[in-house]
């Protein structure tokens, strides 16, 4: 899958996602670009989304999109709360729907 790292989330995560084609949203060129924009150009681009922001899901309305949003919910950004998380969002990538958001939080990934 093609997948598109928010600019919230460091970019040395993209090794926990081995098999998908994984950019950052400074890669691209999108750094600063508000939620909305943000989510219109991935949505022509890539499959899914995996941001930490998780007021993005309560502020863009998503079920119109392609787009497949993974939301992260861990103590901090960094590389070593995140990592817990990522067999979580490997086994979402595997179900995920378009226009569905998937919240994965420490809590759900113990």
């Amino acid at each position: 899958m093609r997948v598109l790292l928010d600019e919230c989330l460091p970019r040395r995560l993209r090794a926990s996602l081995p098999g998908h084609e994984v950019q950052t949203v400074p890669e691209r060129g999108w750094g600063g670009t508000k939620n909305g924009e943000l989510l219109r150009l991935a949505d022509a681009e890539f499959e899914v989304f995996v941001t930490a922001d998780r007021n993005l899901v309560h502020q863009q309305r998503l079920i119109d999109r392609r787009l497949m949003v993974i939301s992260l919910a861990a103590p901090s950004n960094r590389l070593a709360d995140l990592l817990p998380l990522m067999p979580r969002v490997l086994e979402a990538l595997q179900t995920i729907t378009p226009g569905r958001v998937i919240e994965i939080s420490a809590e759900t990934s113990a």
